[in-house]
């Protein structure tokens, strides 16, 4: 019988684009006010900017105005308006205001060590 004779193959490379290591996280922010007044604007605006220089893609935003809808303060148990509640990720976190100040709403929302 023939003895074989052993190949040594070159590794070969993959042409299958590499898996992310981490999927994205989508961020579910909720934003608490009570009409259109000018803090809940104010709220609304800085916290769409916040999210796009730091979050961008990966956030939702969902506005709930209490003066038409009382009931779902007692829910998240809002207490004053402008509030922000981050929903996920966990664990829950909430910042009263207008979100003016970026590193205190950075540092709240866990986008920034304390």
């Amino acid at each position: 019988m023939p003895a074989r004779e052993s190949k040594v193959k070159a590794p070969r490379r993959s042409l299958r684009k590499p898996k992310p290591s981490e999927p994205s996280k989508l961020w579910d922010l909720r934003l608490y006010v009570a009409g259109q007044t000018p803090r809940a604007i104010a709220a609304l605006e800085n916290l769409k900017k916040i999210c796009e220089e730091h979050l961008a893609g990966q956030y939702h935003i969902e506005v709930i105005d209490l003066l038409r809808n009382p009931q779902l303060a007692r829910g998240d148990q809002i207490l004053a308006v402008p509030t922000l509640v981050r929903k996920l990720p966990e664990p829950v976190r909430k910042i009263i205001g207008d979100l003016s100040n970026t590193e205190r709403v950075l540092v709240g929302l866990d986008l920034r060590p304390r």
